[in-house]
C-alpha cells in the first residue's frame, strides 16, 4: 500500500484524503467542498484510479475576481494496491466528501476443474 499512500502524500494542498483499510477493502475518502455529483467523475483504468473533480463558483453581480486562490478543476491520480480490484470499486458523494471503496482479492480457496 505504500504506493497509494505516497500517491496521497503527494496531492496538491488543496485535496484532504484519507485511507482505511478493512480485510475487505480500501476506504479512500477525499474532502472535495463545493464539488456536486455533475462535477465529479471516478475512473478505474488497469492498476490505477483517476478522479477529476470540477466545481462552480458563483460570482455575484458587480463582483470579479481580484485574486482567485481555490482551485476550479482537480485532477487525481492514484495507484490501486496490487491485493485490490479496481474496477470493483464503487464511490459515493456526500456533502463534498467523496468515499471510494475498493475491495480487496478474495484470498477464498476456489475448486478449480480439471478437464479430461
Amino acid at each position: 500500500m505504500s504506493g497509494l499512500s505516497d500517491a496521497l502524500v503527494s496531492l496538491p494542498e488543496a485535496v484532504f484524503a484519507d485511507v482505511l483499510e478493512s480485510d475487505e477493502a480500501y476506504l479512500l475518502i477525499f474532502d472535495f467542498p463545493g464539488v456536486t455529483r455533475d462535477g465529479i467523475q471516478v475512473t478505474a483504468t488497469g492498476a490505477r484510479l483517476s478522479i477529476e473533480a470540477r466545481r462552480q463558483k458563483d460570482v455575484p453581480e458587480d463582483f470579479w475576481f481580484r485574486e482567485e486562490g481555490r482551485a476550479l478543476f482537480l485532477d487525481v491520480d492514484v495507484p490501486v494496491p496490487p491485493d485490490a480490484v479496481g474496477n470493483q470499486a464503487t464511490a459515493r458523494l456526500d456533502s463534498g466528501v467523496l468515499e471510494i471503496t475498493i475491495p480487496k482479492v478474495s484470498e477464498a480457496a476456489t475448486q478449480v476443474p480439471i478437464e479430461e
